[in-house]
């Protein structure tokens, strides 16, 4: 079988969601029996530098005619004139987490020129693979991708054992989403602050680095709240140190402005947590209905009236319970989003 290259921004062991995808459907490929290497483009993408785009450049113009270029779209949809130059020898693919221009506390300027270049970059992908159907209808929509070129692949689930919680003594709340704009941790603690009067804990995992402006402006916050002793900020994490936050959690919340899927959200579900969450982009698709409640995002009024509501109601906290652990019987796992792309593979190397 013909090699496969996949494509990267900096390294592939990063752990937001969306580099987790990308390591687990290479490594699932893999065991499918296709043969894959992958490469890392410079970091600074989605923002390159014009040294990046001759990295880029120079390493599709290496590819023997033919080669079967899966391209993550921090990279593919920043740029456009690359895409456009190999787009007749190379047969490029496109993954599609969310769009670029999506991310939020851009500048109106810098999203008009995200929204153009992808466009431009999307206009040369012979196939594209996104993560849930409400991505797809975007690029069908937004960006005028033809709906016969995209492959919902939706990201696999692991087993995971029910989260014992803490029996709500106090409420646990759990976020796992890294501080960045779109994330919107400021919203939860304004959210927060609403409901100051109820006993709740919150737990932070994720990294704090990747935008230290939002990072510090939530710290912040979380102090001018006076809620230094009932947020407490995990960090990145994985593994062990992963399940043993995700172990206490009584309910998982998030504000995210906008989500291409919302791996996270689905991993709590496996867990059996109930949801109070923001409805941004693909989350109410994937969320099952019976064990989350959604918002409007960025309204912090609204999302702590949804948290008060599941905070004093027992019988909610159960029903919210027995519906993501329900759910979980139905979540599929990372060979299913492999098989899926296998199937558009099997039909690239056969042109």
């Amino acid at each position: 079988m013909a090699d496969i290259l996949f494509v990267v921004p900096g390294s592939l062991d990063q752990l937001t969601g969306s580099y987790v995808y990308d390591r687990r459907l290479v490594a699932e490929l893999g065991r499918l029996g296709f043969s894959l290497r992958t490469e890392s483009l410079p970091a600074r993408f989605p923002f390159p530098e014009p040294a990046d785009l001759t990295a880029a450049d120079r390493l599709f113009a290496g590819l023997p005619a033919g080669t079967t270029v899966i391209v993550d779209n921090l990279a593919f949809g920043a740029m456009p004139e690359i895409v456009a130059r190999h787009a007749g020898r190379l047969h490029l693919i496109a993954l599609v987490h969310h769009p670029l221009a999506y991310e939020a506390g851009l500048p109106p300027g810098e999203v008009r020129r995200l929204m153009a270049s992808e466009r431009a970059a999307l206009f040369h992908a012979r196939r594209v693979i996104v993560t849930s159907a409400t991505t797809r209808e975007v690029l069908v929509r937004e960006f005028a991708v033809p709906i016969h070129r995209i492959t919902v692949a939706e990201p696999g689930i692991d087993p995971a054992e029910p989260a014992p919680g803490s029996a709500w003594n106090p409420p646990r709340l759990l976020s796992v989403a890294s501080l960045t704009p779109r994330k919107d941790h400021l919203t939860l603690i304004r959210a927060l602050a609403h409901i100051a009067d109820l006993p709740w804990r919150l737990d932070i995992v994720g990294s704090a680095t990747r935008d230290p402006v939002t990072a510090r402006a939530v710290r912040e916050a979380v102090i001018a709240f006076g809620f230094g002793h009932r947020v407490v900020f995990v960090g990145e994490c994985q593994g062990e140190e992963l399940e043993a936050a995700w172990r206490p959690a009584d309910l998982f919340v998030s504000a995210s402005r906008y989500e291409g899927y919302g791996m996270a959200l689905m991993e709590a579900v496996a867990r059996g947590l109930p949801v109070v969450a923001t409805r941004g982009g693909a989350v109410a698709e994937v969320l099952p209905p019976d064990a989350a409640i959604l918002v409007e995002p960025g309204n912090p009024a609204a999302l702590a009236a949804a948290l008060r509501r599941v905070l004093s109601d027992a019988a909610l906290q159960a029903r919210l319970r027995a519906g993501a652990l329900a759910a979980r019987a139905r979540l599929s796992g990372w060979p299913e989003t492999a098989r899926t792309v296998a199937r558009l593979l099997e039909l690239e190397l056969a042109l």
